[in-house]
């Protein structure tokens, strides 16, 4: 459990094969479905398996990827926060989801504007990208907030609809 980064209220570190009941769980939230998309992960299995080849891939392949976000004061996990590679874009993509019971505590900027420090400081990426759905208006203020500016509208490779496109640096 390599922590990466630490905020104020926030542990973000490697997810591993165990986090799997709250890696389906988060990805089968409504808001994850919704605002993200539906990964096809149904069972622990499953998600055990998209952890291995997806996240822990993404480490290996990239120096990078999502990170479990975990509340410091009691160990609990409450949603995922780090860089993706993603095709259709040229710079690394900010992205974080949270589990609903979570929401609207400022976690999202919170780990998100670590994950922009980090990226920057420890990792040497100057430029980001982070993208939402159209109607992900609470993202959209997060990542403004963070320092993020609005590009305009982006059709990503193998995405079904627009996504709104943001950059930084």
């Amino acid at each position: 459990m390599a922590t990466v980064l630490e905020t104020e209220r926030l542990l973000l570190r490697e997810v591993e094969a165990s986090d799997a009941p709250f890696v389906l769980e988060l990805l089968n939230s409504p808001g994850f479905l919704e605002n993200i998309g539906d990964r096809g992960v149904r069972t622990e299995d499953e998600a055990r398996d998209y952890i291995q080849e997806r996240m822990i891939g993404s480490y290996r392949a990239n120096g990078f990827g999502m990170w479990l976000t975990v509340q410091k004061q009691d160990q609990s996990p409450v949603g995922l926060a780090g860089l993706v590679k993603r095709d259709g874009l040229d710079v690394p993509d900010v992205g974080y989801a949270f589990i609903p019971r979570v929401w609207g505590q400022g976690y999202a900027g919170e780990a998100a504007g670590a994950v922009l420090a980090h990226a920057r400081g420890t990792l040497g990426i100057p430029r980001l990208a982070a993208i939402t759905t159209l109607e992900n208006f609470a993202s959209m203020a997060v990542l403004r907030k963070i320092g993020f500016v609005y590009q305009g509208v982006i059709q990503l490779p193998g995405v079904e609809r627009e996504s709104t496109h943001f950059t930084v640096g």
